[in-house]
């Protein structure tokens, strides 16, 4: 059985470390460790899974894991990463996203008290962010810290550089309030460990540093690398829509977010098998081994997708957003009950029409109107690129009405972009 340093190591998540004295604390259980995110929606995206995931490793080797609601931070917004500035929320959008990211943790993390002393703890930071005066602010935290020291800082520097932009004194002041955060998780909850993104890198050595000056105690920090697709976008990213994969299910399906993972390319599904699954050394080696030998079967992919859906809904979402995603690709597409196709509109987008409209609408209306494409000129590109299908029959009159395909079971008309993207049209 590997430490979890070993497995730390093996699964590639540790991308930076201020002092590698932490691991053996950390393998042998009972550090305090932390992790924020800005509630900047009502869900966090799968941007935020290796964070999620990484907490849980920590909570099951013996350690205690803390979530911190960026309540505070939020009104203000982490420049980490961007190349604009952040549209400011309101503190009632705060507290609603609050609400609902507080939700979806009870899933990933153990909150309850028979987790002894590693249970998981919420912390909001607007308890103290929000209250403590502005005079008090600038000379506990600020007077501590230098502007040549501020601007060092890649998150502030990348923004200083651009001609065309800058940076606001509220958003260049963040990485001061994500210092007097660990000061304060380390002084009311013993926390000795910030975990982040590698773009949070000069976030968490300035935090690491004031805890430090503040209390004489050693704190420590740990960045975990940036996943990205092969073309490099961000882990989390459509490549449709450019929108995120949310870890709601009424904002991304658990068929959707089975989907996403199903199709990740070659390149990358190793990465990801390490990075977000719970999956043994070997089995994870031997899908590699497929995936490099075998690339048709998809087995890492579509091993991976199992995983993840088990993980952020239930085993019984993952086995059900398998299955549709079988069917709806599988060559006996027609011979598909009724029962089966009704089951997969709960997990892939549906809409119900009366029969006389519905036949009579052509195919680019259909594809306008169900989101599969932006806009009318946009489907009519789709079709004459060949990538537009209805029941699994290529589409090459795109004017041409719905009635001109056959309809699965009387009533179901599976429309298809590409290789995953899909609506389901029902006579109702």
């Amino acid at each position: 059985m590997p430490s979890l340093t070993e497995d730390l190591r093996f699964r590639g998540v540790i991308h930076q470390i201020t002092d590698e004295a932490i691991l053996p604390r950390l393998d042998s259980g009972g550090v305090t460790a932390y992790i924020g995110f800005d509630p900047t929606a009502r869900s966090l995206h799968i941007g935020s899974l290796l964070q999620l995931v990484t907490l849980r490793r920590l909570q099951l080797a013996g350690n205690r894991p803390i979530v911190l609601a960026g309540g505070g931070t939020g009104l203000i917004g982490d420049p980490g990463g961007r190349t604009e500035e952040r549209k400011l929320l309101s503190e009632a959008e705060l507290a609603g996203n609050i609400a609902g990211v507080r939700e979806q943790l009870a899933r990933f993390l153990d909150f309850s008290s028979g987790a002894g002393s590693t249970t998981a703890v919420l912390v909001d930071n607007a308890a103290w962010l929000t209250t403590i005066p502005l005079t008090d602010f600038l000379r506990e935290v600020g007077k501590h810290f230098t502007v040549n020291q501020m601007i060092a800082k890649e998150s502030v520097r990348s923004r200083l550089d651009r001609v065309d932009g800058g940076i606001s004194y509220t958003e260049f002041s963040y990485m001061l309030l994500q210092a007097y955060d660990f000061y304060r998780l380390h002084v009311d909850f013993g926390c000795d460990l910030q975990l982040g993104g590698s773009d949070q890198w000069g976030n968490i050595t300035l935090a690491v540093e004031y805890v430090r000056k503040m209390t004489g105690d050693q704190a420590f920090g740990i960045t975990t690398p940036l996943l990205t697709k092969s073309d490099g976008t961000k882990l989390g990213k459509s490549t449709l829509t450019n929108e995120h994969v949310w870890l709601d299910r009424a904002m991304t399906s658990p068929y959707q977010l089975y989907q996403f993972f199903v199709n990740l390319e070659d390149s990358t599904v190793g990465t990801m098998l390490r990075a977000l699954t719970f999956l043994g050394h070997d089995e994870i080696q031997d899908l590699e081994a497929r995936a490099a030998s075998a690339p048709a079967e998809r087995a890492a992919q579509r091993r991976l997708a199992y995983e993840l859906v088990c993980f952020v809904h239930s085993e019984t979402d993952a086995q059900a957003a398998a299955a549709a995603s079988g069917a709806l690709f599988d060559d006996s597409l027609f011979e598909l009950a009724a029962a089966t196709l009704d089951r997969v509109t709960e997990f892939v987008p549906s809409a119900s029409f009366d029969r006389v409209t519905l036949e009579a609408t052509p195919v680019v209306e259909l594809l306008a109107e169900s989101g599969l494409c932006t806009s009318l000129s946009d489907a009519r590109r789709a079709v004459d690129q060949g990538g537009i299908y209805v029941n699994n029959e290529r589409v090459a009159d795109g004017a041409g009405e719905l009635s001109g395909f056959n309809a699965l079971q009387g009533r179901y008309y599976v429309v298809r972009r590409g290789k995953k993207n899909i609506f389901i049209a029902v006579v109702r």
